[in-house]
């Protein structure tokens, strides 16, 4: 139910038009729900699919998807937040409440306090809490993380380092490569420089020679950028899982992108390739994941430090709008490279 007093939300109004401030009311937080005042929003890759693509977008629409801020109004059964508590969390659009806008009024199970301890034991698809001495039978099948410096690269490598898995090469900018080893690639590779590209050809290919199948997670979902250069050197019988809208055509500051969720037919796999696409935002049809990711386990794994936040870019700005246009230009110009850009909604 909305109320009689508006806040601000930064709004696409049209494809690739500057970026806009418009008022939107505050929702009262109903059964299951909090209001949360945001304080600092991330800008990420899929906010510059919506700017400039129009991406699931019907304007006047407010971006943004993941946020950090303070409860300040409650529903009735809410049981693991309450006014006061500090909390982030990852905003999928089916939720209608985009995180780039003073209030948030969304479903508590989208939250987590920035600290909690748990010794809950909770049914994931891998065991949370790791039950002692885990070791999962598959630790040794090649899992290639192309794009490993991306936000969803460094936690895919975090996790698959806590769980167990041992063999993880990945492909980032060499200046990230240490810090890549640190979270648990067992190889790196510059996937600027043919030398390297050639020895993971190799590498892969003597994977398949042994009977193991080669599993890869394409984080950037370029048909140019990483979808052709996978396709020449991934085995026959290969899976492939591509983080979608897979970008056919890269914004630029006068050509308009292209997407598409095709991850099969956009590039010549050889024999036996399967690819799919992954989306980040459909989460929630696991139940278990739905009740228990955001509001317990991502706070548990954070608090144990079983994986670090990236590395952060604050973008500046006089105003709530430039900081949210400048933020999608540096996007758009592809600067970001092993870091998240953050921005206030509010100056301090």
């Amino acid at each position: 139910m909305s109320t009689n007093t508006p806040h601000a939300g930064v709004a696409v109004v049209a494809a690739r038009a500057p970026l806009e401030i418009i008022q939107v009311p505050d929702l009262k937080p109903a059964e299951g729900q909090v209001c949360v005042e945001v304080h600092w929003v991330g800008s990420t890759p899929f906010d510059l699919h919506q700017a400039d693509g129009g991406l699931r977008v019907e304007p006047p629409q407010i971006l943004g998807d993941t946020a950090v801020g303070v409860v300040v109004k409650s529903g009735e059964g809410v049981e693991h937040l309450k006014i006061g508590d500090q909390v982030f969390g990852f905003l999928p659009p089916v939720h209608k409440q985009p995180s780039q806008q003073e209030f948030i009024t969304v479903p508590a199970h989208l939250l987590g306090k920035h600290t909690l301890t748990t010794s809950a034991c909770l049914n994931f698809t891998l065991p949370f809490p790791k039950p002692e001495k885990y070791t999962p039978s598959d630790a040794n099948t090649p899992i290639l993380v192309w794009g490993a410096s991306s936000s969803v690269g460094q936690y895919t490598l975090q996790l698959l380092k806590y769980y167990g898995y041992t063999n993880v090469p990945v492909t980032a900018s060499k200046r990230h490569h240490q810090l890549l080893r640190s979270f648990g690639a067992t190889e790196t590779f510059d996937y600027t420089s043919p030398e390297d590209i050639h020895r993971l050809e190799a590498l892969l290919a003597s994977e398949s020679q042994n009977g193991r199948r080669v599993n890869v997670l394409d984080n950037i979902g370029s048909v140019q950028g990483s979808m052709e250069p996978l396709a020449r050197i991934t085995p026959p019988g290969s899976l492939v899982a591509v983080l979608w809208p897979v970008i056919k055509v890269h914004a630029e500051e006068d050509i308009a992108p292209e997407f598409t969720l095709d991850t099969q037919g956009v590039v010549n796999w050889k024999e036996g390739v399967k690819t799919v696409g992954v989306s980040t935002h459909s989460y929630e049809a696991n139940e278990l994941r739905k009740r228990d990711l955001q509001p317990l386990i991502m706070p548990e794994l954070l608090a144990q430090g079983i994986i670090t936040p990236n590395a952060t870019r604050i973008v500046e700005g006089a105003t709530l709008l430039d900081r949210a246009q400048s933020a999608i230009d540096i996007l758009r110009r592809r600067e970001v490279s092993g870091e998240r850009l953050v921005w206030r909604m509010k100056q301090a």
